[in-house]
This record gives structure tokens, sequence and C-alpha cells, in this order.
């Protein structure tokens, strides 16, 4: 049989780049190449687009990854209506490198997991991995990610969304805002990931310095309310043949010391990080919580996969914290692992991308 042509996108222009080249190195080391061919396309952080080959996407002593530059450059790579990538040779005309039966887009954060390249693809009539433009846009704002699951009646924790020209132009209001949260809080940028341009504030006298820090990578931030309570994931699938969404097994991440809260070193680089998979809670939590990230994946109107986070508080609520519509899957992520337990191990979790990506149709639906 015709093996299936899965063009692997990584890299890409956001700060999230590594985390991205990480991930891909993962997933093509997982993928069935009896059953697929993979044409490995990297964006430089540059944002060029070029077909790499044999270059390991891996920590190397300490050392993050990133796409070499130096790869066969790509022209605008997708030909609308053709699905074929186009190669830029040195000084000819563009030519054809084939049609690709599916791409599986591994980019975090903007210009990428943020519905930009989700565009280009529906644009092109091709077939890809994960959320559609608007699923995709909407989760990876943390702003209105908590808007839509608030008007769905899903429980989220307090917040204030400060975008550019607030914070330009009406500082002393938006501090008053953030004051009524309480203290402390934990300032991020509000379409950003893997724990990039984060930080807890203790008081007003370091406020402005943190969303200093948020704002250089996001000018739209999202500070929210410390929620005291243990940090629990669950993983959702989409369903096969129509089929309602699945979620896994959840975990509940275990910080190292060293470390306030789940920053970049301790999701990355702290081999003191631990997953419970379960978590030690009673069933009917980890029932709540399974049903509850299938809520939120259906909300937002999400495809393929997602990883949802939340918070189960002392007094016994779930509260909703984010959802990452790619996540990260690394060896130490807890995507993969958590998939694991419930059953799919990881090549079996590609796969399952894969075929949902190509039964489903190109376009409006």
């Amino acid at each position: 049989m015709k093996k299936v042509r899965v063009a692997v996108v990584f890299g890409g222009r956001s700060s999230e780049h590594a985390i991205s080249c990480l991930t891909a190195g993962s997933v093509m080391a997982a993928i069935d190449t009896d059953r697929y061919e993979i044409v490995p396309v990297g964006i430089a952080r540059d944002g060029r687009w070029v077909l790499t080959s044999g270059q390991r996407l891996a920590i190397e002593e300490g050392r993050l990854p990133e796409v070499a530059g130096d790869g066969l450059p790509l022209a605008l790579p997708f030909d609308p209506g053709g699905s074929g990538l186009m190669v830029i040779e040195p000084g000819e005309v563009p030519r054809a490198l084939g049609d690709v039966d599916v791409v599986l887009p591994l980019l975090h954060g903007p210009y990428g997991e943020d519905g930009t390249i989700q565009g280009l693809l529906e644009l092109a009539g091709v077939r890809y991995v994960g959320a559609g433009v608007f699923a995709s846009a909407a989760s990876m704002d943390k702003g209105f990610m908590k808007v839509v699951w608030q008007g769905a009646g899903l429980p989220v924790g307090p917040h204030v969304v400060i975008g550019d020209r607030r914070w330009r132009r009406e500082r002393k209001r938006v501090v008053d805002e953030v004051k009524e949260l309480g203290w402390p809080v934990f300032v991020k940028p509000a379409r950003a990931g893997s724990s990039m341009g984060i930080s807890r504030v203790e008081s007003e006298a370091d406020l402005e310095a943190a969303v200093e820090t948020a704002r250089e990578h996001d000018p739209k931030v999202i500070v929210e309310a410390a929620i005291e309570g243990r940090e629990i994931e669950c993983g959702v699938l989409e369903g096969l043949d129509d089929d309602p969404p699945e979620a896994s097994l959840p975990a509940e991440v275990r910080v190292g010391s060293g470390h306030d809260y789940y920053d970049f070193e301790a999701k990355y680089l702290d081999e003191g990080l631990r997953l419970d998979i379960p978590p030690d809670l009673p069933p009917a939590v980890i029932e709540e919580v399974r049903k509850l990230s299938v809520q939120a994946f259906e909300a937002l109107s999400c495809e393929g996969l997602a990883r949802v986070d939340f918070f189960y508080t002392p007094d016994g609520r779930v509260v909703l914290n984010e959802i990452n519509t790619m996540p990260g899957c690394t060896p130490a992520s807890a995507f993969p692992k958590m998939w694991a337990a419930t059953g799919l191990d990881y090549r079996a979790l590609v796969d399952r991308w894969i075929r949902t990506a190509m039964q489903r149709p190109v376009g409006l639906r």
C-alpha cells in the first residue's frame, strides 16, 4: 500500500521554538515509518521555511535545539489547490516537491498554534492535525479562552486582562483592578505557553516589572488570582468515526524543590519533576476532571488533541486553568505519559492524531 505522506512542521518564530523542536524530535521518532512517509519541514526563528533532514532535535549538554537555517529552502510552502510543497533551488524557478496527505503542525505559541498556520492550510485545502482556526486562536488567547468557558458555564478563576492600550493609557485603573484579585497573583503573556514570561507577584511593588516581563512575549497580558490547590492535567483526543472526544487518566504535577510554581525549568530541565498518574484523588473527582476536560475541549470547538489544566482546591473544587491545543510531547511531557497510562502508547497516539485528521473533510465543518 502507498504510504501516507505526512509533513511534520516544527520550529517557528515564537519563544517556544526550542520546545517545538523537542516535540518534533519525539514525534518523528514515534511515527510508524512502515505506514507513513515523513517530510520534515522546519521554520527557522526568522520565519524561513526549510526542508530538513537528519537534524538531531534534543537537548544536548544543556543546549536547546533549533531549526538549522541551511536546509533546502521552501517557497510559500503549499500550492493552493494542490496540497504540494514548493521548493526553491538557488537561481531556479520554484518546483513542486510533491503532494502531502496531511500536515502535522507541531508549533507551539504564536505564529503557529494560534490559528495562523491553520489558516494557511485551510486556504490551501490541506488536511492537518489539531484544532481549526477559531479553536486554535481562542485557546491560545487566555483571555478569550476564559470568556468562552464562562459562557459555557464552566468554572474559571478570577482574572484581569490587560491590553496594550489599557496598560499604556489606563495603568492606574488596571493596577486597581489587579489589587482587587488579592495577592499573590500570576502575571502571564496572554498568548504564550511553556511558562514563558510568567511571574508570581506578591505585592503591588513588583506588579509593573512583572507586566513588562510578560509584555516582552506578548503586548496582551493576563493577571490571574493565585488559586491554592493541586495542579492536575488531563489529555483529550478527538473521537474516531464520529465518536465523542475521549479523556485520558489525569496526572498531578509534582514540582521539584527550588521551584515556586510549574515554570519552564521545572517543565523541561528539572529531573526532579514527578507526575502521579492517576493522582491520589477520590474517584468522583477524577471523573469530574475527565468530564470537564471534554466539556472544555468541545466548548472551544477543538479538534484532534488538547491538554487541559486544572487546580483542585482544598475545599474540593475543580477549577479550569487553561487548555493547550498542541501540547508539548517531549520525553518529559505529561500528555503522552497520561495516554500511555490510559492504554495508548506513543506510537499509537501519533497514529490516532493522523487518522482523525485524515477522516476530517477540508473546508467548513
